[in-house]
């Protein structure tokens, strides 16, 4: 087998599918052929022994024999290996048939990674992502449009400084291509107060000529007055020890104990930029089709250092961010294998108690004390490094089974 046979095999492998073309040369150069028999029994990978490298299964079939008696079926393309669980494998893999296998040796491992270019630790005087998903056009004194996923709607709180709290309501599904072009969203600003101390804004996202979201904004003069505080930043450990989430995303694509269609999955998400950088507290053991408790911890920060110190664009940032994944610990004691689910925010309140900044650690620690009548409500505390209590979050999400609609323009409900 030649070397651009070998290639071509390999693009067509999920895992590798977001590595350029000349990774998979230099893949392609070094994989080192395993063939195996089932007359003889003969073991792949045997249970709690060190793992060579990542197998990509080339021709034939392969059992995946786990000690509660579960089998998973491992065919073309498919891939296992050198995961999150390190070195040591946690289940038997016996060839089915005659088989065939492309080792990756754990020496190689490297090639697998991809040079992000919004990586943390290495861009951290770059531009952010972020910044460049929630930038703004103005077009008049009172709107401005964004040529990008609705969810990015809460960044127009950075055209207003002093922020200290929004009440933001999602009402209808909003696109995001037709076809081949963007469709834009249009803010509009409404003044509704202007206090000696507080000021309040209406912000009405419109897209298509319908109104999709609707946002409270209240700001505030600095002032000088009490200051105490009742909450207690939780121990964990410091964000520089918890790994990544994109090198959890990659482990988990060779774990033999998730479904293929799982995997797929999460190898296809690896792809898409990420602008925050999130270290989860406790070891990530759950998937999105298993049980977890309705609580999470997590650290977070911009990818990147933000080109301003204004508390306005830091604090947009913070509210950008905290949807990210609030909605979901709702639906995480109802999960199932084989189950779609889908959390879609109602309504995401935030309340600003200290100045912060997103481009340095933030600890999100939230839990959802209740669903009912498919609505989950979740509750949120963010500190600093200091342990200071700097924002306040509660979200209502409706929780559901996902069920396949066609994408229409229209109610999210």
């Amino acid at each position: 087998m030649n070397t651009e046979s070998v290639v071509e095999f390999l693009g067509n492998v999920s895992l590798l599918q977001r590595l350029p073309s000349s990774s998979l040369k230099r893949i392609a150069q070094v994989v080192v052929f395993k063939r195996y028999v089932t007359d003889r029994g003969d073991y792949v990978v045997r249970e709690n022994q060190d793992v060579d490298g990542v197998y990509f299964l080339l021709e034939g079939q392969a059992q995946v024999l786990i000690s509660a008696g579960e089998e998973f079926l491992l065919k073309r393309f498919d891939f296992f290996g050198h995961g999150i669980f390190g070195d040591v494998y946690p289940a038997d893999v016996v060839a089915r048939s005659e088989l065939t296998c492309l080792l990756l040796m754990s020496d190689h491992l490297a090639l697998l990674e991809t040079k992000y270019v919004w990586d943390s630790d290495k861009e951290l005087e770059s531009p952010c992502l972020v910044e460049h998903i929630l930038y703004l056009e103005p077009l008049d004194v009172r709107i401005s449009p964004l040529d990008c996923p609705s969810f990015c709607s809460i960044s127009v709180l950075e055209c207003i400084p002093g922020v200290h709290s929004t009440q933001c309501s999602n009402l209808w599904k909003g696109l995001w291509r037709a076809v081949s072009w963007t469709v834009p969203i249009i803010f509009e600003v409404n003044r509704l107060r202007d206090g000696n101390n507080f000021s309040t804004r209406r912000v009405d996202a419109r897209q298509k000529g319908k109104t999709i979201f609707t946002l409270f904004a209240s700001f505030q003069r600095k002032q000088q007055g009490f200051i105490h505080q009742e909450s207690t930043m939780p121990h964990t450990p410091a964000p520089e020890t918890l790994l990544p989430r994109e090198e959890i995303l990659e482990r988990l694509v060779t774990d033999p104990l998730l479904p293929r269609d799982y995997r797929d999955e999460v190898a296809t998400e690896i792809n898409v930029p990420f602008p925050i950088d999130i270290r989860f507290c406790e070891p990530k053991d759950s998937t999105k089709q298993t049980k977890s408790s309705p609580r999470l911890k997590y650290w977070f920060r911009a990818k990147g250092k933000l080109s301003d110190d204004d508390q306005a664009l830091h604090r947009c940032v913070v509210a950008y961010a905290s949807d990210l994944i609030f909605a979901s610990i709702s639906l995480n004691p109802h999960r199932r294998e084989g189950m779609s689910v889908a959390a879609l925010s109602l309504d995401h309140s935030m309340w600003f108690h200290r100045s912060i900044r997103a481009d340095d650690w933030l600890l999100f620690v939230m839990v959802s004390p209740t669903v009912f009548d498919s609505r989950g409500f979740a509750t949120g505390k963010m500190f600093n490094r200091k342990g200071e209590l700097v924002a306040s979050l509660t979200q209502e999400a409706l929780v559901k089974e996902a069920v396949n609609i066609k994408p229409s323009f229209g109610a999210k409900l």
